[in-house]
């Protein structure tokens, strides 16, 4: 991360003596260029450090250093400055002082007259102030100013702060980090498999890199967060935790003597991210990888043409126009709110009603932000501050009210700083000058292209270089195949493989990291792609993973999807070696039920045209950080290549084990009720935490399903629940709703079926649930080679529904508005590749 040069780093003046240990009537001046203590292996040293760059006058802040001046991690006052006259003094009474030259306390220890009898600095870079049984009085870790050594516990109650930040650890384990003590713009909580209610958690670092909790209720520690270096270098790397100025909190390490610390891990990814970084009315967006600070447009100015950090002002009061306001509009904007904000309100509104709402709002609004991701929020900025974001991604519209007339921003102009600088010279000359040298430089590079480059295929693509497209009307990002190697390290780190291809994860230039799907079997024409891709990106819903962009370039068909930190909702379902650790309660269960079911309602019904996801499953339902379900794989089924359409259907794309509806295997229609059969699996997985598949004694060797349902007949509802969550506290009405719907999901009838908007009124509560049928086992019937569920339920696929996807219109025939698969198929011999696929 980049930090400005004067807030971060420090110089120590030049020692020339160095005391071991302080006795009370000590005094070290600034103008005595002495380190007044260090620890008995020189690791650490508590002297005067001058502040760079250097003020006028010049001011000094009394700190503990590392080897060679750099970091400072601790400071008397955090940062507290003192001039040239100034001096620390450890008086008779036992205080130590910070004291200016004109002899006011700048900090005090409160030590005085507590039979303080020595001061010394011990090789862990802790400060402490013994009394005479060798008792501790004081100690700077118990007094933390912005940063946590190792070994130095950080418990409920201590505070980092830097400027108008800080950071702190609450009862229940979770790390937070707040400006100005009022708006809380992160908050890390426990993995939820870790269900403990913490007695007196604390937080610690370890040498080797490792952010960790430890409480008396944890079996082990549970690890936060690893810095990227751990457990390298041995004992010449000092790791610390600090909350720099810019509000980010990060892991540093600094190779003994070098003075110069290196970011391992920040908390915040985004750096845009954090709460008033760029100050009041500041937008803060990438300048490449770096973070910089513009005013919304030329309606205002930057408090400090020289720090953008300290944020804009209007030009013209909202005073001076009462009645005549108008809303400037920001594309790809966002006025950060972080819940609970009593500074903003939200609404659930359209982008005009978002709009209307600030601009007649009178003195209650001065800003407002409409998403566009789904979720129909829109905030209302009801205090007359202002912390912006700007990115070309962001599906979001931001307006500010401002007095007329409204003053965008100009583009930067090239031609425009020309003429300011030649104003002396002849306009024709100017022309002149410029053509040439452009009709020069591209005859140039024609000429380098043609003889370097033209039969070089690794230049058949122009590189799209971030080129935008228009990202409100859908258009997602083009990315070149050379930016997405870079940004996967080559294809490094694989996140998981499917029917589509393989999964790897990614960091692009601006810091986001994403996950970049390399697609198998695409061999669609150019234009085809970037239709469906178009499509794919239009779709924005809080339950669906948002696709960023794609590349296309000849064989290679790559898309790119923001990245999900917590996998796929399998890890957590699932008993596994690899998994074992993982569980979810039942209350995220529920939550994530939910959501998936709102998910794909989204892709159903309430998209411009109806999407069929065709593999509902646990692997392509992910978790975000907040363990938010969002389905993920929709509408890649209609890029697969249509000649392979079969094989894939029935192997890798279309079926997979437990999900697959009776009606791909009897070669009817498939319409959005087969993902609703394959959502109901999927829901008695996340109620029973078993795979459906499953066979086992305990359900006498029979089908999970027919299993379950037999329980359900019983009353013994609590018998098909997870029996992970038997001593955790469970709403057995929510759970009696879930395998509920569930078994309706799964009739063999599609028409029976509800539609998944049903389906989130059934889990809400709001629709009543009709007892459901018994479900028939339906791959006995296919085993045994008849063919009775064709005939019989024909009639069934009647509704109107969608073309499955990937089958052209020559390959199929309608059926009320339906097209299905092509009746002149053998449905024995299909089945038959099926049950193989799965073996």
């Amino acid at each position: 991360m980049f930090l400005k040069p004067q807030i971060l780093f420090l110089t120590l003046v030049l020692a020339t003596t160095t005391i071991t240990a302080i006795n009370p009537g000590s005094t070290l001046s600034v103008s005595s260029n002495q380190t007044w203590s260090s620890s008995p292996s020189a690791t650490f040293s508590l002297g005067f450090v001058s502040v760079q760059p250097p003020t006028t006058p010049s001011s000094f802040i009394a700190a503990i250093s590392y080897s060679g001046g750099a970091p400072v991690v601790w400071s008397a006052g955090n940062r507290a400055t003192v001039d040239s006259g100034g001096s620390f003094q450890f008086l008779r009474s036992g205080a130590l002082r910070l004291v200016n030259g004109s002899g006011a306390i700048v900090w005090d220890s409160g030590t005085a007259n507590r039979d303080a009898r020595s001061v010394t600095l011990e090789d862990s870079g802790n400060l402490v102030i013994s009394n005479s049984t060798n008792g501790t009085l004081w100690s700077s870790f118990d007094h933390p100013t912005d940063t946590l050594l190792p070994s130095q516990n950080f418990s409920v109650g201590k505070t980092l702060t830097s400027e108008n930040y800080s950071f702190t650890l609450l009862r229940n384990g979770n790390l937070t980090l707040k400006w100005n003590d009022s708006i809380l713009f992160w908050n890390q909580g426990l993995n939820s498999s870790v269900n403990v209610s913490l007695d007196n958690p604390v937080l610690g670092l370890t040498s080797i890199g490792i952010l960790q909790l430890s409480d008396a209720k944890l079996s082990a520690s549970a690890i936060v967060a690893y810095s990227s270096d751990y457990a390298e270098g041995g004992n010449n790397i000092l790791r610390v935790l600090k909350l720099d100025n810019d509000g980010n909190l990060r892991i540093y390490s600094t190779t003994r003597g070098s003075g110069i610390p290196t970011v391992r891990w920040a908390a915040v990814q985004d750096q845009c991210e954090v709460y008033a970084y760029c100050g009041n009315y500041g937008i803060c967006s990438y300048n490449d990888s770096n973070p910089v600070c513009g005013c919304p447009s030329q309606n205002f100015e930057m408090v400090d043409p020289n720090d953008g950090r300290k944020g804009c002002r209007r030009k013209v009061s909202l005073d001076s126009c009462q009645g005549s306001a108008t809303m400037l509009q920001l594309d790809h904007a966002q006025f950060l709110t972080y819940p609970p904000d009593s500074e903003s309100q939200v609404f659930y509104i359209g982008i005009s009603a978002c709009r209307g709402n600030c601009l007649s709002g009178s003195d209650a609004c001065f800003a407002s932000t409409s998403l566009s991701d789904g979720t129909g929020q829109c905030y209302i900025k009801s205090v007359d501050f202002v912390s912006g974001y700007h990115n070309p991604a962001l599906p979001s519209t931001s307006y500010v009210k401002v007095c007329p007339p409204l003053a965008p921003n100009p583009p930067p102009s090239l031609g425009e700083t020309v003429r300011q600088k030649s104003s002396k010279v002849p306009a024709w000359v100017v022309v002149v000058v410029i053509l040439g040298t452009l009709l020069g430089l591209i005859a140039f590079e024609g000429g380098l292209w043609m003889w370097c480059c033209r039969n070089n295929t690794k230049f058949g693509g122009l590189s799209a270089q971030y080129a935008l497209l228009e990202y409100a009307s859908g258009a997602p990002v083009q990315f070149s195949y050379k930016e997405l190697q870079h940004a996967t390290k080559g294809f490094k780190e694989k996140l998981g493989a499917g029917g589509f291809g393989a999964v790897y994860r990614g960091t692009l230039v601006n810091k986001t990291v994403v996950a970049v799907k390399q697609l198998e079997g695409i061999e669609q024409g150019e234009k085809q792609f970037r239709m469906e891709v178009a499509t794919i990106s239009s779709t924005h819903h809080l339950n669906l993973v948002r696709l960023i962009g794609f590349c296309s370039e000849g064989r290679h068909r790559l898309l790119v999807y923001e990245f999900m930190k917590n996998g796929s909702l399998d890890n957590f379902l699932f008993q596994t070696e690899e998994h074992s650790g993982k569980l979810l309660n039942w209350e995220y269960r529920y939550n994530i039920a939910l959501g998936t079911a709102r998910g794909i309602t989204y892709l159903h019904e309430e998209c411009r045209d109806c999407i069929v996801h065709c593999d509902i499953k646990p692997e392509n339902i992910l978790l975000d950080e907040n363990y938010i379900a969002k389905v993920s794989d929709f509408g890649l089924a209609k890029l697969v290549n249509p000649k392979d359409h079969r094989h894939r259907t029935l192997t890798s794309v279309r079926g997979t084990r437990g999900y697959l509806a009776p009606e791909w295997l009897a070669n009817l229609p498939i319409t959005s009720k087969s993902d609703v059969y394959s959502y109901g699996m999927v829901l008695l997985e996340i109620v029973s935490g078993r795979r459906n598949f499953d066979v086992s004694e305990e359900t006498n060797r029979k089908k999970f399903s027919i299993w379950a349902y037999e329980e359900f007949e019983n009353g013994n509802i609590s018998g098909i629940l997870d029996k992970r969550l038997a001593d955790q506290e469970v709403d057995m009405e929510q759970v009696k709703r879930a395998i509920q719907a569930c078994f309706w999901c799964i009739h063999e009838q599609p028409s029976q079926r509800p539609t998944m908007s049903r389906v989130v009124q059934m889990l809400e509560g709001v629709a009543e649930i009709e007892k459901p049928p018994a479900p028939k086992s339906v791959m006995e019937g296919h085993a045994s080679g008849t063919s009775t569920y064709l005939s019989s339920n024909a009639s069934a696929f009647s509704t109107v529904g969608v073309s499955p996807l990937g089958l052209s219109s020559s390959s199929s025939f309608q059926t009320s508005g339906v097209s299905t698969l092509p009746s002149g198929r053998n449905t024995e011999k299909a089945t038959s590749i099926l049950l193989q696929s799965e073996t």
